[in-house]
């Protein structure tokens, strides 16, 4: 959206290959650089709007965004932390509300609504329907077990079951034993 209203947009991001497929699909209209230190350094202080959208399934956000960074943008500059449910990416974030969205930090704009997609709840709901039932009719035609078992991206859904943890970041994170899903299941 924001290159169809001619912005400068430029992508950070880990996944070579993900560039590489916004590369192809866009062209010069994008930027897209390899996510380091050295370059959130250099783009973050510079940019009108910088979007959060890190994700570490079953952990928390890393900070990447350094309060530094934040003093370094323009007075009235924005940053959106899509991460806020995660606890954010960004030193400076800190959840907010739909009824009171923003506040300004280091001359900053802050955008952290909690549930963002709590603002459009019928498309929301629509779309995460569209995403998971798939799921749903695969456990009730061959149950919880069988579906696991057969569908990997449903194995990797699996948090707990009987009593241990099956999600590696979730243990970690929470200080308990690890015991990975096909074994769980298994047993």
């Amino acid at each position: 959206m924001a290159m169809g209203m001619e912005a400068q947009v430029t992508i950070l991001d880990k996944k070579h290959e993900r560039l590489a497929a916004l590369d192809l699909q866009f062209g010069g209209q994008l930027n897209t650089i390899f996510s380091t230190v050295d370059a959130l350094e250099t783009y973050i202080p510079q940019a009108d709007l910088v979007v959060g959208a890190v994700l570490v399934p079953g952990a928390a956000a890393p900070k990447l965004i350094t309060r530094d960074f934040v003093r370094r943008m323009r007075p009235g500059s924005c940053i959106v932390d899509i991460a806020i449910d995660q606890g954010g990416c960004a030193e400076t974030s800190r959840p907010t509300t739909h009824a009171k969205p923003t506040y300004v930090e280091e001359g900053v704009v802050h955008y952290c609504v909690t549930n963002m997609p709590g603002a459009v709840p019928r498309t929301s709901a629509a779309a995460l329907n569209n995403a998971t039932l798939p799921f749903v009719l695969a456990i009730a035609g061959k149950g919880a077990k069988r579906a696991m078992m057969d569908d990997p991206h449903l194995l990797a859904g699996l948090n707990v079951h009987k009593g241990r943890i099956t999600f590696d970041a979730v243990a970690r994170d929470l200080g308990y034993d690890y015991r990975p899903a096909k074994e769980a299941l298994a047993a």
